[in-house]
């Protein structure tokens, strides 16, 4: 009794694979010296594929289901011509579980920063981050050029291969497109299309499936960040003259209610009024285009001295003020 136990325990009549960790992507069956059963079950669940690989070469792959593992019912597709005749005896061959669940929240991004030339700001380097998901859909490419014969292959040690592969996407992508940076951070949501379609021929390369990419921040280094919304400040200022009239109508009233201001002085509503007609004088005086005839020391000295008092009064910013100062020494020359 004891030998005919020990010879039942030579051959495999169930073959299958219960997943005890997440992260696994492709298992191979524990066989050893043991041999298949003429008969035998194998079962291959709804998020598995399974793959018979014969004296090193790929025999067959298996779908979701139940097979008995004989002659009669083998699956019609196969990769050998005529493998099934093993079947008329017990035999050895190598059985590879691949699971084909949907990998999400996969993290994507650029570790450094990239450098692309942008047709508005130049040469830059640029930042991005985001997610993606995705499943091993064809077991053979899986398993002829990643996973190979070990016994088993988790999806951590493929991380760092796609991440890069979709960051090399970027890059491309980028350059090709043609797409001012600020129009791309803009929409990021076609950005992440574009990214997925280009990406999706890498990914079937190694068997896999793409499902989705979403793109949640682009971004530049923070020294270039700051360039970039100082031009966004000027482009919403637009007019200067109009943008520093309006600042001024906006704080003479204000001037006149705090104490200190205006009202301290003794001035009512009407010197506010008459206050302004000055400050409007002295600004148009001194925000006249460049084109204009240069004029004496004496009239710069004296316009730099209102602004200046405006920029006491908190009217004006220093900027304003520096930029107007620059513009009036021009016209000294």
């Amino acid at each position: 009794m004891a030998l005919m136990d020990f010879i039942k325990k030579q051959f495999i009549d169930i073959l299958q694979w219960t997943e005890d960790a997440d992260g696994t992507l492709a298992w191979r069956f524990p066989m050893a010296e043991m041999e298949i059963q003429n008969g035998a079950s194998l079962t291959v669940r709804d998020s598995q594929l399974a793959l018979f690989v014969n004296e090193g070469t790929v025999a067959d792959v298996f779908a979701p289901g139940m097979y008995k593992l004989t002659t009669q019912t083998l699956p019609v597709l196969t990769y050998l011509k005529n493998w099934d005749k093993l079947f008329e005896s017990p035999f050895k061959s190598d059985l590879y579980f691949f699971s084909t669940r949907q990998q999400l929240d996969q993290k994507w991004g650029t570790p450094n920063p990239i450098t692309i030339r942008d047709k508005e700001f130049g040469i830059v380097r640029m930042r991005a981050f985001g997610i993606y998901s995705w499943h091993l859909v064809d077991a053979k490419t899986f398993y002829q050029k990643i996973s190979g014969t070990r016994d088993s292959y988790g999806r951590d040690e493929l991380e760092g291969q796609l991440r890069n592969t979709l960051v090399a996407g970027l890059t491309d992508l980028f350059a090709e497109s043609g797409v001012a940076f600020i129009d791309m951070a803009a929409n990021q949501d076609e950005f992440g299309k574009a990214m997925f379609a280009k990406a999706q021929p890498m990914f079937a390369e190694y068997g896999l499936a793409l499902d989705s990419l979403v793109v949640q921040n682009v971004s530049l280094p923070e020294e270039l960040q700051k360039i970039l919304d100082q031009k966004i400040g000027m482009n919403m200022i637009g007019d200067m003259q109009r943008y520093t009239q309006y600042q001024v109508a906006n704080s003479i009233p204000d001037a006149a209610k705090n104490e200190g201001g205006l009202a301290a002085m003794g001035v009512g509503l009407g010197a506010g009024v008459g206050f302004g007609q000055v400050v409007g004088q002295a600004m148009g005086a001194a925000l006249q285009p460049t084109a204009v005839a240069s004029v004496s020391a004496d009239e710069v000295v004296a316009t730099l001295e209102k602004l200046h008092g405006l920029v006491e009064k908190g009217i004006l910013s220093q900027a304003e003020f520096e930029a107007k100062k620059a513009e009036l020494l021009k016209k000294l020359s």
